[in-house]
This record gives C-alpha cells, structure tokens and sequence, in this order.
C-alpha cells in the first residue's frame, strides 16, 4: 500500500497479507466455522511454538485470564499479587472470580513485579502470583518461580504482550502452571479477536476445553453439562487467521525489532527522554509497543495534543489500576502503596508502533516530539 503524505500515524495497525485473506475465505467456504480443524490446527502450531504440551484457545486475552483462575481453583478469600501498572482486564479478572488483588510495585528498568515486592505482599491468604510480561519485557522469571515454589503458590503467565519473548532462552508462557495470551489487533500476533492458554497438565487443558465451551463433557452430547461454563470459544475463521499469523511471527518480531531500533537512533538526542532499553539481560525482548519516559516537569497531556494535532496517535500505557475511577472504592486499590508505578505512569507515551510503520513515519513522529516537548537540558 502507497503511503500518503500527511496521513494520520495510528498507535497501531494489524499486519495482514493475501495469506491470512485466503485461509479466512477458505474456512468461508466449509460447514466448519466454529469448534472445527481450524481451532485444532492453531491450538497445536501454538502450543508446539511454545514447546509446551497443550494450547486452549479462547475468545480473547481476558476470557483466558478469567478461564485460569477458575480452573486453578482461585476464588473467593483468596489473595493473588498482580501489578498495577497494566491493563485493567488483570485485576477485573480476579474480582470476577471473587478474589482480592493485591497490588504490588514494579521494577524501575523492566516494568514488571520487583520480585521483592511481591515477597512481601504474600499473606496466609495468598494463593496465586499473576505475572505480566509488560509491553514484551519478560518478568524475571526464576526469581518469581523460586517464591511462588518456596510458597506454595500457583503461577499464571499474563503473555498477552509478549508472544516470542524469551527469559534465559525459554520463551514467556512456558514458565507458569498457566499462561494466557491475547490477540487484539494491536498485538504482535492478532485474530480479530482472541487469546490462549498454554497448559503443561492435561487436568488443566481437558478442563479449560470444557470451561469455555458451556462446561460440556467433551466425552457426553451438546447438551450434556458437566460444570458451569461460558461461551468463550474462538471461531475458526479467527483461528485461521492466526495459523497464518503464527507462521510469520519470526518476520513480524523481526519488523518491530527494527521499528524499535529505528525509534533509538531517531529519538537518542532529544534531551531529558528515556528511552525503553533494547537490550536487557538474559532477555529477548517482543516489541509490543514503544514507550519512552517524558521528564519528570514535562507536561504530558500538551505533548499529547501538539501531536495529535499533527495527525500522530500516541497513548498513555498504562493508567495504573488502583488509580482507576472504576477501581478506587475497591479496598485493595485504596490500600496500595506504589509510588514508582505511579511516577513513572505518569510520565509514560506510547508513540505509533506496528509492523510495518515506514521510516518517514518514524521520522515525523520524532521531528514532532522534540517540537512539541521541547525538553529542558540536563542541569
């Protein structure tokens, strides 16, 4: 597609070829459109990409979230330690099984749960760690392994932004007894709508497979019921969608790898901003999104609207939960104390960041923000 001058720079784009076109219009033209070789096809190439035995795919990121807790038992009076700097979907999901988040503080580099803070966080009521991959950045994943282990603790996976990211050469998903991953079209890998779970026990799989099809026995009839279920199956057509997706993702990461180091060099002289690291050890990063630290006197919200006013989208990722208007008559949320989540949130800016953003759209983007922010110099 020719690129127009002066068009409008989304915050992000789906990446979709003749390819994925095709596998969709073919799944059109089958009696096949849900619970079919499509869904079984995706959920193997996904759970194979992970090396890990069993893939349930789902209806969308959060359905997976809601779907995990449920089937490792969490619920009412229970505790599990999440983060607040992320998308709200992570402590909605725990309300909706009638458990409490409690909020824990993040690292100042990767973003993700310090694994200090979540040790003491841990109560006798403390049943789970819920880890976010934030923006593809992996947790640090041994540290927070080595606590829920030494407590007994079940581990879930939020992968939903980190689809190929590595932690000492294992890929994000495979370290948790679940982990749940989301495919909106602004994710690396998208099928409209959608998400997995990768599983390593055939319990957990056989019993998410029931769950998000009405709690049917697979073994009995269509109206045969063995639990309380939901209706968070995934069509085929998205799953087609997604195979197709699947099979590019190398080309894809690679592409927003490159977008990434792009941004670096384009915004590396613009004084008083911190850029996202490139590199991390014992990490392989999966780019999801670019978010760049304003300083600290920076007026985010001008910045925001001098380029808005140049046709460029940007977002503040993340609002964090606690200070949520839907969240803050929530007693968890009251009881936070996390001053770094909430300095460095309000100081985030997502700049446009898809696969295929041009060079000259990098350039604008970066030309507009060192015109709008205007940044002091370092004293």
């Amino acid at each position: 597609m020719t690129e127009q001058k002066n068009a409008p720079i989304p915050l992000s784009a789906p990446d979709i070829t003749q390819a994925e076109i095709d596998a969709v219009t073919a799944v059109l033209r089958t009696p096949h459109l849900s619970l079919g070789p499509e869904l079984a096809a995706f959920e193997q190439t996904f759970a194979t990409y992970h090396h890990m035995p069993h893939a349930v795919a789902v209806s969308s990121g959060t359905a997976g979230l809601h779907l995990a807790l449920v089937t490792l038992g969490i619920g009412e009076g229970h505790e599990v330690i999440l983060p607040s700097f992320t998308f709200i979907a992570v402590a909605n999901a725990v309300l909706q099984v009638r458990a409490t988040p409690v909020f824990a503080e993040i690292d100042p580099v990767t973003l993700n749960l310090s694994p200090a803070a979540v040790e003491q966080a841990i109560t006798p009521r403390t049943r789970a760690i819920l880890v976010v991959h934030t923006f593809g950045v992996p947790a640090e994943m041994d540290a927070l392994q080595a606590i829920a282990r030494r407590h007994h603790l079940a581990l879930i996976e939020d992968a939903c932004e980190a689809i190929g990211a590595e932690f000492d050469g294992q890929r994000a998903g495979s370290f948790g007894d679940l982990a749940v991953f989301g495919f909106y079209p602004n994710k690396q890998l998208t099928t409209g709508e959608g998400g997995a779970i990768l599983a390593r026990d055939p319990v957990h799989a056989a019993r998410l497979r029931s769950l998000r099809n009405q709690g049917r026995n697979p073994e009995a009839g269509w109206l045969d019921h063995a639990e309380i279920g939901y209706n968070y199956r995934l069509s085929d057509l998205a799953c087609a969608l997604g195979r197709v997706q699947l099979s590019r993702i190398g080309e894809m990461l690679a592409r927003r790898r490159a977008a990434a180091e792009r941004y670096h060099a384009l915004l590396a002289e613009i004084p008083g901003l911190e850029l996202p690291p490139l590199e991390l050890p014992c990490r392989t990063i999966s780019w999801f999104v670019f978010v760049v630290r304003l300083p600290q006197k920076a007026d985010r919200d001008r910045i925001q609207a001098a380029l808005a006013a140049e046709g460029i989208a940007t977002g503040r990722y993340f609002a964090p939960i606690h200070l949520q208007p839907a969240w803050r008559s929530q007693t968890s949320a009251a009881a936070a104390r996390l001053p770094l989540t909430e300095s460095i949130a309000r100081r985030t800016l997502a700049l446009p960041f898809f696969n295929r953003i041009s060079s000259s759209q990098q350039e604008k983007v970066a030309s507009a923000l060192r015109d709008a922010a205007m940044f002091p110099q370092p004293s």
